[in-house]
C-alpha cells in the first residue's frame, strides 16, 4: 500500500490550524466509506452523530483547546463499546445492541479530538482468522475482492488500507490486529497487556489476553493513538503502567527468528522477504543475531486453544444449546468443543499458557527486540478459513496464524509492519516483539525500522 495522502498527524495539524475543519474531514471520510461499501469493511455508520461529534471538536478548538487527534476520523472494531452506537460483535445474538457507554479507550480518543465515523467488521466474537459473520457477511481484501484480509480485525485493517480513514482501533487476543494489517499492507500494534485499559464492554472469552490495538498506515500514527489511550484507569483492574522512556534502538540487542523457534511451514516468498529485510536492517547499522526462543514440550497452539473454546462455551453455551444455528458454524464448533473440555484439560491449557510466558520472559532477559514473520503466507480465497497450502505443504485451518498467539499469552507488546509482497503484489509483514512494558521502545524501534525498509 502507498502512503495515504493525509496521515492522522497531518489531519490533526490541518484541523488545529484552521486549514480545514473536523466537520469537513468527517464528511469526506463518510463519503469514502459510502463509495467503498463493496469492501464491507465498515458495517455501521451514524452520520448525524459523527457530524455532531465533529462539530463539537471544532467548537472545542475555537475555545482554545489543544487536541492531539483533532478531527481525525477513526473506525472502531465491532466488539468495542462506542456509546450510543450499534455494536454487535458480529453476532446475531447482539444484532440490536446499543452500547450504553464508551469503552475507556474510546473515551480517551474522543477527549483527544478523534471523531468516530464507523464501526469496523469483525468475525463473530473476534474468534476466527477471517472476517465474516452471519450478520454482515464477508469483508474483502482491498487489493483483490476475491480474497480475505484475514481476521478478526479485518474491517479496521481494510478501512485503513483502502484509505477510508488514517486510523482504526481493533482488538488482539491472538494476532487479530497484526495478521490482517500484514495481509493488507499496513501496521498493527498489540500493546502490552493492560497498557491500554480494557472495557467497559462485552465479556471476553479469552481469559486475560485481549488488548485494544491501533491500526494505521504509519507507525507514527499508531504511536499517537497509543499515547492518547494508554495509562492507568481504576475501572480496569488489569490496567498497567509501561516504561515512560524509549530505549535508544542503536544500543538494543536484536534477534531474528525465521520461524519463532517453531516447526511450522512458511512460504518461500515470505521467508526470503523477511531475510532480505533483515539484511537491509543490518546494512543500515542495526546489530542483529539469529536466535530462537526455546519452548517447552507443552507450548503449542493446540495446547492453548481450549481456553478460547471454554471461554466461548462459558459465555454462550446456554444460547448454543437453545439454538446452535444462530451462530456462525465455525464459532458454533468452538462452543461445542468448549462444552466438552474437562476442568483438567482447561487447567492444562493454562499451564501451557504459563509455559509460553515463562519461555518468552527468559528470552527477553538477554534480547531487547525480536524480529519474526507476522504471517507465513499472503492472503487466500475469501471462502476459506485458511490457505490450502503453506510452504508447499497441506495447511490446517490455523496454519496461517502460527506466529502471533504466543505473544498474547506472554502479555508482550508486538507490532506488524509491511515487509514485502508476493508475485501477485499481496503484502506480508515483519513482526517486532519486545519485553512486557517496553511499548514505547518497541514503537520507537518500529518507526526506525519502517523508515529503513521504506527507503
Amino acid at each position: 500500500m502507498t502512503k495515504p495522502r493525509n496521515s492522522a498527524r497531518e489531519i490533526a495539524a490541518d484541523v488545529a490550524a484552521g486549514r480545514t475543519t473536523a466537520v469537513e474531514t468527517a464528511k469526506a471520510a463518510l463519503g469514502r466509506i459510502e463509495a467503498a461499501k463493496a469492501l464491507n469493511a465498515v458495517v455501521a455508520v451514524n452520520s448525524a452523530r459523527t457530524l455532531a461529534d465533529a462539530a463539537a471538536v471544532d467548537a472545542r478548538l475555537r475555545a482554545g483547546e489543544t487536541m492531539p487527534l483533532a478531527g481525525v476520523p477513526i473506525v472502531v472494531k465491532d466488539n468495542i463499546w462506542v456509546g450510543g452506537w450499534r455494536v454487535t460483535q458480529g453476532s446475531r445474538l447482539f444484532a440490536n445492541f446499543i452500547a450504553p457507554q464508551d469503552a475507556i479507550a474510546i473515551e480517551r480518543l474522543r477527549s483527544a479530538g478523534a471523531v468516530i465515523v464507523g464501526i469496523g467488521a469483525t468475525s463473530e466474537f473476534a474468534c476466527k482468522g477471517v472476517t465474516t459473520s452471519q450478520l454482515y457477511g464477508p469483508t474483502r481484501h482491498p487489493l483483490d475482492p476475491a480474497l480475505t484480509p484475514g481476521g478478526s480485525s479485518g474491517g479496521p485493517a481494510v478501512a485503513v488500507a483502502a484509505g477510508l480513514v488514517p486510523l482504526a482501533i481493533g482488538t488482539d487476543a491472538g494476532g487479530s490486529s497484526r495478521r490482517p494489517p500484514a495481509h493488507v499492507g499496513v501496521a498493527g500494534f498489540k500493546p502490552s497487556y493492560g497498557a491500554i485499559p480494557y472495557g467497559p464492554g462485552f465479556a471476553e472469552p479469552f481469559f486475560g489476553l485481549s488488548v485494544i490495538a491501533p491500526i494505521a498506515a504509519e507507525v507514527a500514527d499508531i504511536t499517537l493513538a497509543f499515547e492518547a489511550m494508554a495509562g492507568l484507569d481504576g475501572r480496569d483492574p488489569d490496567s498497567a503502567v509501561v516504561a515512560q522512556q524509549a530505549k535508544d534502538t542503536a544500543g538494543q540487542r536484536i534477534a531474528f527468528s525465521p520461524r519463532l523457534g517453531l516447526d511450522v511451514a512458511i512460504d518461500d516468498v515470505v521467508a526470503n522477504g523477511l531475510a532480505s529485510a533483515v539484511d537491509r536492517l543490518s546494512a543500515a547499522g542495526l546489530r542483529i543475531t539469529q536466535r530462537d526462543p526455546v519452548w517447552s514440550a507443552n507450548a503449542t497452539e493446540d495446547a492453548i486453544m481450549p481456553l478460547q473454546h471454554a471461554g466461548l462455551a462459558a459465555l454462550y453455551g446456554n444460547a448454543f444449546r437453545t439454538d446452535p444455528t444462530i451462530f456462525d458454524p465455525d464459532v458454533a464448533k468452538q462452543i461445542e468443543r468448549g462444552l466438552s473440555w474437562s476442568g483438567t484439560e482447561v487447567a492444562g491449557a493454562l499451564l501451557a499458557s504459563a509455559a509460553i510466558a515463562n519461555a518468552f520472559a527468559a528470552f527477553f532477559t538477554e534480547i531487547d527486540l525480536l524480529l519474526t514473520p507476522t504471517v507465513p503466507c499472503a492472503a487466500w480465497p475469501l471462502t476459506q478459513l485458511g490457505p490450502d497450502m503453506i510452504g508447499g505443504k497441506a495447511a490446517s485451518p490455523r496454519a496461517h496464524a502460527v506466529f502471533t498467539p504466543f505473544v498474547n499469552h506472554a502479555r508482550l507488546p508486538a507490532i506488524s509492519i509491511p515487509c514485502g509482497t508476493d508475485r501477485h503484489g499481496l503484502p506480508f509483514g515483519l513482526q517486532i516483539i519486545a519485553a512486557r512494558g517496553q511499548d514505547r521502545s518497541l514503537l520507537a524501534a518500529a518507526q526506525e525500522i519502517e523508515a529503513i525498509l521504506r527507503a
